[in-house]
């Protein structure tokens, strides 16, 4: 993947035109059949690999000596690239010179996404030869195949196009196929540019998954990458792939605030790009930034992702600007999340929550989380700036944190649990669920200090007991629901999955809270999973328990990569150096996980106030800093 490219196919390598298998530009599939035969024969696959988030390698065999033995004597080696290109490359392991007809059947239906997804695809359309390969049209576009070296003979009828190759003993000859959509340039990922928004940080350090898991973590961000058509300075990221290469706006936020450590920029251009969305006018809508309702599971009817992204502006501007986000970058957002934040108090109202949807939906834990971290943050922005408002913000954030403790939490004889939600009549919608995890995440304040929570020190307490115990503890990350919850669904996308994003929050929250053995036992299982993914971790996975031998099943409605579980590699290791910057007062505070639940860790190339930012872990949790920008003052 490398947006706006998009290559989908098995690990046998041959793309049948079965389900999603193609080439895709913009959601469009340009070609989904690409089929290789050397003498007439399919070459046995031998080896499927990802080498990079914009390309894969396949290798295979074929045996074309008559009489030879069951040695092969032709290797076929794929490399796929997300751009549209592929290249055949055939070596001959046999001792006497070969002649080697190739053929290459090729088609497409040049169908949408959409329409592949849900089974409305047409047929595969007529080709015509062009140039030197083939063309198919229809009234959404066209696109063509051209071949260099240009094939010997172009079947249009058959979507065939051959080569004789004359390969002498440990000889090697290939060829390419360029894919293209009409009317659209080659392929320019904004994250293979020079001027990719994301450092290209490093990690190293004793656990072996640490620095595959940020490499592919970043390669992954970077092939998300999307440009804002109409301001191309400004990127952001695309939701997953393949069934979400949009905007989503609440995933831009969440992936962008999670990945500050590797910089502003990517937050800066997707705050700006939010921002040209948001809704003006006189109406109760006024300063929401629009989302689409997102499922909630069995429990609660369909939220508003609106209302998170919403919630998510101000913080997100609040936070950049402790990592360094320019004065000038955050005085001009600064009237986007003010409107964010009238908003919220409007939605408000006399009362003390805020219900999702708007009016009348219910009254969500994660959502007075989000409310109460958002308040909490713009009030301190605004002061910052010396606009007014903050002070109503904090009052009525203090009026939550004390309705919150008394009337979200849920007693019984295991010492109790905050609601999943309030329904609109008050009843309290008791669930255990993954959602809890935000209450942990409260926000970045100045001086390295994290902003009050809404539960109190023992319900913190209990949440972390909670959260580290099997019922919502997999073993390979955090479910979505306990196992003793009505409802539960290891598959459950929010009735039991393990979502990587809500595991590293977890992981982050009780980090920062001190509850170092639970966010341990949660971080290793999470890693445990990434290397049963190739270190590219899907958006979520099944919730079933880890045994002894076993792995994480994969979910078939997940996005891999995903901008969330991508960015989540970026978290999960900077919570362990436990990085507070303040680069408008100068200071950085290193608050790392005493324990060293990985060993020793060192991340290079992190941006702090915007410059490199090198820090090291040892094995008995003391954190150094190795590289940071002129005049920055360590705290602890």
């Amino acid at each position: 993947m490398a947006l706006p490219g998009l290559a989908i196919s098995t690990d046998r390598g041959q793309l049948n035109g079965h389900g999603l298998e193609g080439f895709y530009r913009a959601g469009r599939r340009t070609l989904s059949r690409c089929q290789i035969r050397i003498a007439g024969r399919e070459p046995l696959p031998v080896q499927a690999r990802t080498t990079g988030a914009d390309r894969a390698r396949f290798v295979a065999t074929a045996r074309v000596s008559p009489g030879g033995g069951p040695d092969p004597d032709v290797v076929v080696e794929r490399t796929r690239h997300a751009d549209g290109t592929e290249r055949i490359t055939l070596h001959s392991a046999a001792v006497r010179p070969l002649r080697l007809p190739v053929e290459v059947a090729l088609g497409t239906d040049l169908a949408d996404l959409g329409a592949i997804a849900s089974g409305r695809a047409g047929p595969e359309l007529p080709a015509s030869v062009h140039d030197s390969g083939l063309r198919w049209s229809c009234a959404a576009g066209a696109a063509s195949v051209t071949a260099d070296p240009p094939p010997s003979d172009a079947l249009a009828s058959a979507g065939l196009l051959r080569w004789e190759f004359d390969l002498p003993p440990g000889g090697t000859a290939g060829l390419e196929l360029r894919v293209r959509l009409d009317g659209a340039g080659r392929v320019r990922a904004v994250g293979r540019a020079a001027t990719s928004p994301l450092a290209s940080a490093r990690a190293t350090g004793d656990h072996p998954a640490i620095r595959p898991l940020l490499d592919t973590s970043i390669d992954d961000l970077q092939s998300l990458l999307v440009r804002d058509p109409a301001h191309p300075t400004d990127t952001h990221l695309a939701a997953g792939a393949p069934w979400r290469c949009g905007l989503a706006p609440a995933d831009a936020l969440v992936a962008a605030r999670m990945t500050l450590p590797l910089g502003t920029r990517l937050a800066a251009g997707t705050l700006r790009t939010l921002a040209r969305t948001q809704l003006r006018g006189q109406t109760a809508q006024s300063g929401m930034i629009p989302g689409p309702r997102r499922d909630a599971g069995a429990h609660l009817p369909a939220g508003c992702t609106g209302t998170e992204a919403t919630l998510l502006f101000p913080a997100l501007l609040a936070e950049a600007s402790r990592w360094g986000l320019s004065q000038q970058e955050t005085e001009e957002l600064l009237p986007a999340a003010e409107r964010c934040l009238r908003w919220l108090r409007a939605a408000v109202g006399e009362g003390t929550y805020l219900c999702d949807p708007q009016p009348g939906g219910p009254v969500r834990c994660e959502t007075q989380a989000h409310a109460h971290r958002a308040a909490v943050l713009g009030a301190d922005l605004l002061d910052t700036f010396h606009r007014p408002g903050g002070a109503a913000l904090r009052q009525w954030a203090r009026e939550l944190r004390s309705a919150f403790r008394e009337e979200f939490w849920v007693e019984d004889r295991g010492g109790g649990r905050p609601a999943t939600a309030r329904a609109p009549d008050g009843r309290l919608v008791p669930q255990l669920g993954a959602a809890a995890v935000h209450l942990l995440d409260t926000g970045l304040l100045g001086g390295g200090e994290q902003a009050p929570g809404l539960l109190d020190r023992a319900q913190t307490e209990q949440l972390a007991r909670l959260l580290g115990s099997p019922v919502m503890d997999s073993g390979w990350g955090l479910r979505g629901l306990g196992t003793k919850e009505a409802g539960y669904n290891p598959f459950g996308h929010r009735t039991g999955a393990v979502r990587v994003h809500e595991t590293s929050i977890a992981v982050s929250g009780l980090a920062a809270a001190g509850y170092e053995k639970e966010a341990g036992s949660l971080l290793r299982g999470l890693l445990a999973a990434a290397e049963t993914f190739g270190h590219r971790l899907p958006e979520m996975y099944a919730g079933e328990q880890r045994t002894d031998g076993s792995a994480p099943l994969p979910h078939p409605a997940a996005c891999r990569p995903a901008a969330t579980a991508a960015a989540a590699g970026v978290l999960l290791l900077s919570a362990l150096a436990g990085i507070r910057p303040d680069a408008p007062a100068g200071t950085v505070t290193l608050r790392p996980v005493r324990s060293a639940p990985l060993g020793e860790i060192g991340l290079t190339g992190l941006r702090v106030a915007g410059a490199p930012f090198s820090v090291r872990v040892s094995r008995l949790g003391l954190a150094m800093v190795e590289e940071a920008a002129g005049g920055l003052q360590l705290r602890s």
